[in-house]
């Protein structure tokens, strides 16, 4: 959950189709308009500029991030998905737009949020509750966050669904990808399609909170004997498809303890990668959106609190047996090893070219020297995640295109890089080569 601090405004979600479908046309009609006249403008003044450069002002890409961030639901979420998934290959501008959307959605205004919970609980629904505040604790691209306190005096934390979200996920995933490819800045031979669909089906999982409270569950039993992890306990009697009622946990966002003790930062690091590989090799059941919002601290017990299991995926046992072999080629310095692993998860094919072969596994050995050339590797140099941004620039600029990889092995590198970004935004410094020892171990 976000700080109370960086939400939105309460501004009304469109909930029908036609409403949502609407909006798109009107934005698209504007932008049109609005290229048109600054291209004969700068036609009249003799500029010879493509369409796409009066496409990109700052002011198109204010309008296009906002009217998306309004709308919520499937239309936030897919920029939010395509950023993480394809954000190193797309061009800053596009990316800058998807950022946007990765930020703290506005929220439901109180009158429509009770609208939502009396179609979802009855027109006595507050009768249940000794407190309920309105303003949510969080928002986000499907729904928001409300701390209530029940009859009995327990704390509670209730998500609640935008309305219309669900309904509207196919024809929303088809008008933004649309939208996107108009845009003429996808870069050329780069196949998008998949990512739409797997964001297509994410999205359907991710608005069923009945499915959501299950992976909760299995988390929580999974996790019970650790004593490292706290998560909710569902209140079945108040969790429908569309609103999931948890206990509370107070708690800190990850984002508090930047400047706290280094070994505790060092720690929750420490708990956030074990719980991937564990997750990866033992579980074979990933929670794929690794952002800061869904882990906090709780000071009292010492313990990682996990949140929001919407984004919940299974991997193949073959998949996780590769990235287990991966891991433990490059902590061994195997090359050819690693080489394998690489073609089996379908980083490159048999068409791709030697060159791009030998610099994508130049850019793995590089990751692994760093981890292997130290005790303890520290997350706060940014020397390595700066090498890499070039290695990347250089291979895209090379002609390479990234093939279509499996789903599952999309959905760990998002786990396996949002954990990463999690340290280094706590500058942890750990024995990272022994923490993933460990977790080749996990079974």
């Amino acid at each position: 959950m976000s700080k109370p601090s960086s939400l939105g405004r309460p501004v009304a979600v469109p909930s029908n189709r036609a409403q949502r479908a609407a909006r798109f046309g009107g934005m698209v009609l504007n932008l049109a308009s609005s290229v048109a006249v600054q291209h004969a403008q700068g036609m009249w003044r003799g500029e010879r500029r493509e369409l796409r450069d009066y496409l990109l002002t700052p002011n198109n890409i204010i309008r296009v991030t906002n009217e998306l961030a309004r709308m919520r639901g499937a239309a936030m979420k897919l920029g939010q998905l395509i950023s993480m998934d394809a954000g190193d290959l797309l061009p800053p501008e596009l990316a800058q737009i998807m950022a946007r959307l990765r930020a703290d959605a506005d929220f439901m205004p109180p009158a429509q949020l009770k609208r939502v919970l009396t179609q979802a609980w009855g027109p006595n629904w507050l009768g249940r509750f000794k407190s309920f505040n309105v303003r949510p604790i969080a928002a986000a691209s499907i729904g928001q966050v409300h701390r209530a306190t029940l009859k009995d005096g327990q704390d509670v934390a209730i998500k609640v669904q935008y309305p219309g979200v669900a309904r509207s996920i196919d024809s929303d995933v088809a008008n933004v990808s649309t939208l996107i490819k108009l845009s003429g800045l996808i870069p050329e031979g780069f196949e998008i399609a998949p990512y739409v669909e797997e964001a297509r089906k994410q999205l359907h999982e991710e608005t069923d909170y009945l499915l959501e409270a299950e992976h909760m569950r299995a988390f929580k039993r999974l996790l019970a004997s650790s004593g490292r992890y706290d998560l909710p306990d569902v209140h079945d009697d108040l969790t429908i498809g569309s609103v999931l009622t948890m206990s509370y946990i107070e708690s800190q966002p990850l984002e508090d303890l930047s400047a706290l003790d280094q070994a505790l930062r060092d720690q929750i690091s420490t708990d956030l990668i074990a719980l991937a590989m564990r997750e990866l090799f033992e579980f074979r059941m990933i929670q794929s959106d690794p952002n800061f919002a869904n882990f906090r601290f709780n000071a009292t017990t010492g313990q990682l609190v996990l949140l929001d299991f919407g984004a919940t995926r299974q991997i193949d046992a073959a998949i996780a047996q590769t990235y287990r072999d991966l891991i433990r080629a490059g902590l061994s310095n195997q090359t050819e090893h690693m080489q394998v692993a690489g073609r089996q998860l379908g980083l490159w094919t048999d068409t791709t070219h030697p060159a791009h072969v030998r610099q994508l596994t130049h850019m793995m050995q590089m990751l692994f020297d760093s981890i292997c050339a130290h005790e303890n590797f520290d997350f706060a140099d940014q020397t390595l995640m700066r090498r890499m941004n070039q290695e990347g620039i250089s291979l895209a600029e090379s002609g390479f295109v990234p093939p279509p990889v499996p789903m599952d092995v999309l959905f760990v590198q998002r786990k396996l890089a949002g954990v990463f970004l999690i340290a280094s935004n706590l500058k942890a410094r750990l024995p990272l080569q022994r923490v993933l020892r460990n977790g080749l171990d996990a079974r």
